[in-house]
């Protein structure tokens, strides 16, 4: 067995000795006998090119192609092993769990007229980032000292769901429930990852309860969108199974009509809570926010973050929270200052931060926001638009500001 760590980085060269560059990735067709049918090469010139992998002969210390060979283009369904499938999150089908592929296997098939690779599977364990790093074996002999064991943690291709591979298509082959084992809360941090689409075709596939766990779970764009693209009987179906705050939520996000349409078709029960709830409040949440917050960057180191709150926030108030955005200004994840001081002087913020916030918006009636702060006892809730740029934060004590005026009236 060859895995991908083991031939990235090999050197190529046709039948009559001349180097042609280095092997930068492999390309394989996504389907149940997924076959190796491109090498992606980094020439001496620093391109890459795209070759055939019919024109391979044979891999061992060296890569040796054919002389005359052609150069390919990717085709239907065709993915990059490094580039859509090592170190991305997959679905552990069989062991209902998020797993990370730290690396890839592949076995070789070797007949008289035809030499191919197949990708077998995934290692997910410790043993595929120690091989990655190039110290597997000294790690193991190391081990073996103290008579340790380390085994691969290995997942065979039919036991995974790829879910974002290839250009927004997702190919699901699943007959039965074991989906429904994964934590709902799980699931949808995990589909935030992927786009709207897919979203879309893998939620088809869990029942109505399900499903509506997991929508439940999703970013409120996440939840606007897949409201607005279903038809109005399936979106009033999901309104009805979700807590009603996290329903207006949705509904005020979408438009008018399409929130009159959803709203009839629910049960007279649910629709008489969630139109008190949308004319509940008619306090704008822009009053109460507060631009005292700080952002950071994904890349940012703990250190760097300590210096920046060190000095942009010597006049706050308050900070319970430090916001991560993109380099679009889009929020991506928040963490408190007891994860910060947790974490090494160069462990960059994106590998300890959370990235599925509860947030709201500028449209939220401040009795959801109460209630959602309350709900999950949050010192602060951001403020972020139809784009996930953040506007401000409401914090606890604004509601508490707000609900004491109310008590006092």
């Amino acid at each position: 067995m060859l895995y991908f760590s083991e031939l990235e980085g090999k050197r190529i060269y046709t039948e009559d000795r001349i180097e042609v560059g280095a092997l930068e990735d492999i390309i394989f067709v996504a389907s149940a006998n997924p076959v190796v049918s491109k090498l992606v090469i980094r020439t001496l010139k620093k391109t890459k090119l795209i070759l055939p992998f019919s024109y391979v002969l044979h891999i061992g210390i060296t890569i040796v192609i054919k002389k005359a060979y052609l150069i390919g283009e990717l085709t239907e369904n065709e993915l990059f092993i490094k580039k859509n499938l090592l170190d991305k999150q997959i679905i552990d089908i069989g062991g209902n769990k998020i797993v990370r592929v730290n690396d890839v296997s592949i076995q070789e098939k070797v007949t008289t007229n035809l030499y191919e690779l197949y990708i077998t599977g995934v290692d997910v364990g410790l043993l595929g980032v120690l091989r990655r790093l190039g110290i597997e074996s000294l790690v193991l002999r190391f081990l073996r000292i103290f008579n340790y064991n380390l085994t691969s943690d290995f997942l065979p291709w039919g036991d995974i769901q790829p879910l974002e591979l290839s250009r927004g298509k997702v190919k699901l082959k699943i007959t039965d429930n074991k989906l429904q084992n994964i934590r709902p809360e799980d699931l949808a941090d995990y589909l935030e990852q992927t786009n709207e689409k897919n979203v879309r075709k893998f939620l088809n596939i869990l029942d109505k309860n399900f499903s509506s766990e997991v929508v439940e779970n999703l970013n409120i764009n996440y939840q606007r969108d897949l409201i607005q693209y279903w038809e109005p009987k399936k979106s009033a179906s999901v309104i009805e199974s979700i807590q009603p705050d996290e329903a207006v939520d949705i509904l005020l996000a979408i438009s008018k009509k399409k929130r009159d349409e959803i709203l009839s078709l629910v049960n007279e029960k649910t629709k008489k809570e969630l139109m008190h709830l949308i004319g509940l409040s008619r306090t704008s949440i822009g009053r109460f926010i507060t631009s005292e917050y700080l952002t950071v960057s994904p890349i940012d180191t703990t250190r760097k973050v300590i210096d920046q709150i060190k000095k942009e926030t010597r006049e706050f108030s308050f900070i319970a929270a430090i916001y991560v955005v993109n380099t679009d200004k889009q929020l991506v994840g928040v963490f408190n200052l007891h994860d910060l001081l947790l974490n090494e002087w160069d462990t960059p913020v994106y590998k300890f931060m959370v990235q599925n916030l509860i947030e709201i918006r500028i449209t939220t009636p401040i009795e959801i926001a109460i209630r959602k702060i309350l709900r999950y006892r949050l010192p602060a809730l951001p403020v972020v638009d139809k784009d996930k740029h953040i506007l401000g934060i409401l914090t606890f004590d604004h509601i508490t500001e707000y609900m004491t005026k109310r008590l006092d009236n």
